[in-house]
């Protein structure tokens, strides 16, 4: 197991952006894309990606965007798998609520050691998946990554199994909770509303009415 690298908080969440705008997109990442996730302005991304570039954790293409080095998507996915174990830990030694563990965990990912993580994995019999379904990268930082569509894509009277959504968004895990809608429960589109609308998919003997970015936002096998 490699040591923990000497990154900086920002830089982690630098590499982190970077590698989950390349599992969504095809070649380099954008500037303007990644600024946008950070929610900082073009200007000072461009700043650190020649850092970050010096530091050879990735590779900045003039006009085209940037892409991880080997070291780089290291560094990314130690800090993920970090990130993900402290949101299963969270919600199932600590009881903290789905929609709370992101902020926490955002915080705590970079100063967990490696020999913390891997007790903490243990603990937790080296989950494959967090609380939103999101895959753990393993030890040897290996990711599988599931096949998925989104909600939105499902036609009426299809039945299909709900299995990852975004951890960024409280309130949208909130609705999803108080409607017992987590990861593994199964839901059959019931109705579509055109033009974006809300679907209605019916869950334990209810129907639930979920708004078109919810929808996008939701992945289900």
């Amino acid at each position: 197991m490699h040591a923990p690298s000497p990154a900086s908080s920002a830089v982690e969440d630098y590499l982190k952006a970077v590698y989950a705008l390349e599992t969504r997109l095809e070649g380099p990442v954008p500037t303007n894309a990644l600024a946008e996730r950070l929610g900082v302005t073009p200007g000072s991304v461009s700043g650190m990606l020649r850092r970050l570039d010096e530091l050879g954790l990735l590779e900045h293409q003039p006009y085209r965007g940037v892409t991880l080095t080997a070291e780089g998507r290291r560094v990314a996915l130690r800090t993920l798998r970090n990130h993900r174990l402290l949101e299963l830990l969270l919600v199932e030694m600590l009881d903290v609520p789905w929609d709370r563990v992101h902020r926490e965990a955002e915080l705590l990912e970079h100063v967990l050691s490696d020999e913390l993580a891997e007790r903490i994995a243990a603990k937790l019999g080296n989950p494959e998946f967090d609380p939103h379904g999101d895959p753990i990268p393993s030890r040897e930082l290996d990711v599988t990554e599931r096949e998925s569509r989104s909600l939105e894509e499902i036609d009426v009277g299809e039945t299909v199994t709900f299995v990852r959504v975004s951890d960024t968004d409280p309130a949208m895990l909130r609705y999803l909770s108080e409607r017992g809608i987590v990861p593994g429960v199964t839901l059959t589109v019931a109705d579509r509303q055109p033009f974006g609308g809300p679907l209605t998919v019916r869950h334990g003997g209810g129907d639930h009415a979920l708004g078109g970015q919810l929808a996008a936002a939701m992945r289900v096998a």
